[in-house]
């Protein structure tokens, strides 16, 4: 088995399957290389975790088929630190030599056993717009939880069936993101399954700024989404989804118009005095202005006004700057609401762009 290809072309290729190979101490030996496998001029890497497998199609100039598990890290050091040029990988019984202009490195292949091979799905592919799916996500998939201790549940994000579109849902129990795709009939009425954050957050890098669509498969407890020469595979999540519902108030009668960039800018600006801390900044609303605060006993304090529209009672509502700074990156438009019923109660953090999209947020208790 022999290929040779252009270096960045394999450069990127190893880097993208390289992205779900298994880091974690005590896993196959086999989990931790990338899967080379070479049919006539098609080489496919693939590197997964059992949770999560990336695999990547390309074009080279191949003579032998085979398969081997090439070393992920020491592979894809080799070949990014080579100059421009071609690559060539001749693979042995045992290992491989891998040679670029006059540098030659021979690796040890690791033992193929553990590495599983995937069957291809058979559902039928659902294409969807890769740009509006890829905006979605990226709205929802950084409020899911990175907390593997607590609710598996939470980890994910619920895809759900919606009046004829798609809705994704994430939570991690302080704040909440939703965003709806209408049109997108991926899944059956009335039908959800929760999808892995990290697999989702792969896609959107996958993604990038392609207009193509991606084809995407549910499949006896699996996920897969393909873009190109590219695809992902994900086990979906078995629990029971909160009832997201329920967090949502019914009414809120204190409404906060404001500028978002002036608002994302402020809040940058004054959480810098509680960076590293657990201290929430304070937002103070009053018919007059906006007032933002941030209260250290040890560092000093920090405050700045905006000019805002405020209706409602004069209000002070404190929140985890790193969450509300989430919630304005991921809304749209040039001014944001934030409605509120007190300053215990959830916030809801909208666009008046978008109203498909809201993000939630808990507020923190202040003396």
């Amino acid at each position: 088995m022999k290929f040779r290809c252009e270096r960045e072309v394999l450069v990127e290729a190893l880097a993208t399957a390289g992205r779900a190979v298994s880091n974690r101490g005590g896993t196959l030996t086999a989990l931790t290389g990338i899967r080379a496998e070479l049919v006539g001029d098609r080489l496919t890497l693939t590197g997964t975790d059992l949770d999560l497998t990336i695999s990547v199609e390309l074009e080279v100039s191949g003579d032998g088929d085979g398969v081997v598990v090439l070393p992920a890290k020491l592979t894809s050091d080799i070949v990014r630190a080579f100059g421009e040029g071609k690559v060539e990988v001749t693979v042995g019984d045992e290992e491989a030599e891998i040679v670029s202009g006059a540098a030659t490195f021979t690796v040890l292949l690791l033992a193929p056993e553990g590495f599983p091979v995937q069957k291809p799905s058979e559902a039928e592919a659902v294409n969807v717009p890769a740009k509006s799916f890829a905006t979605a996500v990226k709205k929802v998939v950084r409020a899911a939880s990175r907390d593997e201790t607590r609710s598996v549940a939470l980890t994910g994000v619920l895809m759900a069936s919606e009046d004829g579109g798609l809705r994704l849902v994430a939570t991690d129990s302080y704040r909440l993101a939703l965003s709806d795709l209408p049109g997108v009939s991926l899944l059956e009425e009335s039908a959800q399954v929760i999808v892995p954050a990290r697999a989702l957050s792969e896609l959107v890098r996958l993604i990038g700024n392609s207009d193509d669509t991606v084809a995407v498969r549910l499949d006896q407890g699996t996920a897969s989404f393909s873009l190109g020469a590219k695809q992902i595979t994900t086990r979906l999540i078995e629990a029971e989804y909160p009832n997201y519902r329920g967090l949502i108030p019914a009414s809120q009668p204190n409404r906060l118009t404001v500028g978002r960039e002036a608002l994302l800018e402020a809040v940058r600006r004054v959480a810098l005095m509680v960076q590293s801390t657990p201290t929430p900044i304070r937002l103070v609303s009053t018919s007059e202005q906006l007032e933002l605060m941030a209260i250290t006993p040890d560092r000093g304090e920090a405050r700045e006004g905006l000019d805002a529209q405020y209706e409602g009672e004069d209000l002070t509502v404190a929140f985890n700057p790193e969450y509300l700074l989430d919630g304005l990156d991921a809304t749209q438009g040039d001014e944001v609401t934030l409605q509120t019923v007190d300053g215990l109660k959830p916030a809801l953090l909208r666009s008046n762009d978008d109203e498909g999209f809201l993000y939630l947020l808990m507020p923190v208790r202040v003396s």
